[in-house]
């Protein structure tokens, strides 16, 4: 199983609206052991499901084998057929499963008829490590919106950077490097319009090797202030772009504008001066956004706080002053009471901290 988990996470945020399973399918011969046959995770766009790619490889192999599998295996038609029947023609003896799917179509249904089929099933094994990779898809299951990540990088004087100067530098060149793991780990990546009015980001991936996996670009704006030589505007073509405005913003011109370099533009109900952060989710939810990374200045972090739309808490904490002009980091005090530590470690002279919503710090939730 801690293999299988192994495989899950190589794909997760790259999987659409599909969680990423891995799967192991192992064989026990008394005179060599146990040796794997075939493996699979769910593929990038999130088809193939693993458990086919396993199979598949396996072959006749998989008859009187163990399938292990990070998530229960699905039951219900959709694009393709059940992953369960696929198991069930394979000739598999014996399936063992992490997590049960908390998705309304699976939910015990595929282990009900693993078991009706005469197959041995075992469940819960390493089900906290398994977690892990498959919290996002927990909450988006439970609270029917995507999930949410605020990460900052913190100046040891608490600061995030400073004022009147743009993008500047705070973290190390390791935890960079881990800000652009997390973004190719996350369907989308979202700011406000002043992060992009104050630093023309590019907000794609850039760590050789995961150029292709850049997030869809998100930028809330409500009076479609975004200029357009603007970098996330200017490559719209390149990586997807997505502007959120005011429902009753009445410049069709600027809209029309950012469209013809391949801009999406959506629109949302302000309320109380701001777009709410709810409403927002649920919109990117139901055009197939299931993670989003939230990089947006101290004002954007801060409303999605409030509004306790905020899943998991990353902040890296660099040893660096920034001085008197520095714009100082929300005051997070105010909302860890909500949130439990799940990780900390250092990169270079950096110290990392993860916190993640208590309401999801299990799969029972």
């Amino acid at each position: 199983m801690a293999a299988a988990i192994r495989l899950a996470e190589r794909h997760v945020g790259l999987t659409g609206e599909n969680p990423s399973v891995g799967t192991i399918i192992a064989r026990n011969d008394e005179n060599v052991g146990v040796y794997i046959v075939g493996y699979g995770v769910t593929a990038i766009q999130g088809r193939p499901h693993a458990e086919v790619q396993a199979l598949q490889m396996a072959g006749s192999l998989a008859h009187g084998a163990t399938a292990y599998v990070t998530l229960e295996p699905c039951s219900h038609y959709g694009k393709t057929s059940p992953c369960v029947n696929t198991l069930l023609k394979s000739g598999i003896s014996r399936v063992v499963i992490a997590l049960t799917d908390l998705d309304k179509r699976v939910n015990g249904r595929g282990i009900a008829l693993l078991r009706a089929a005469g197959i041995e099933v075992i469940e819960g094994v390493l089900a906290k490590e398994a977690f892990e990779s498959l919290c996002n898809y927990w909450c988006i299951r439970k609270q029917q919106r995507c999930a949410v990540t605020l990460k900052m990088a913190i100046s040891a004087d608490n600061g995030v950077g400073k004022k009147g100067q743009g993008g500047i530098k705070i973290s190390g060149t390791t935890s960079h490097a881990q800000t652009h793991i997390l973004r190719a780990q996350n369907n989308a990546i979202l700011v406000g319009i002043g992060t992009i009015l104050a630093d023309d980001p590019q907000l794609n991936c850039r760590l050789p090797g995961m150029e292709m996996h850049s997030p869809i670009r998100i930028i809330l704006d409500a009076n479609l202030c975004i200029p357009l030589n603007a970098k996330v505007v200017q490559t719209a073509k390149i990586i997807p772009t997505w502007v959120i405005c005011d429902v009753n913003f009445s410049k069709k011109s600027k809209k029309i504008a950012l469209e013809q370099y391949g801009v999406s533009v959506y629109s949302v109900e302000v309320s109380n001066g701001y777009m709410p952060p709810l409403t927002i989710l649920q919109l990117l939810y139901q055009r197939g956004i299931n993670s989003v990374l939230l990089e947006g200045g101290v004002k954007t972090g801060e409303i999605f706080l409030n509004a306790g739309c905020v899943d998991h808490l990353i902040c890296f904490y660099a040893p660096v002053i920034l001085g008197k002009d520095r714009i100082k980091a929300p005051h997070f005090g105010n909302y860890l009471s909500q949130f439990h530590e799940v990780e900390t470690r250092m990169f270079g002279k950096d110290r990392f901290y993860k916190w993640r919503r208590k309401t999801l710090c299990s799969q029972e939730l």
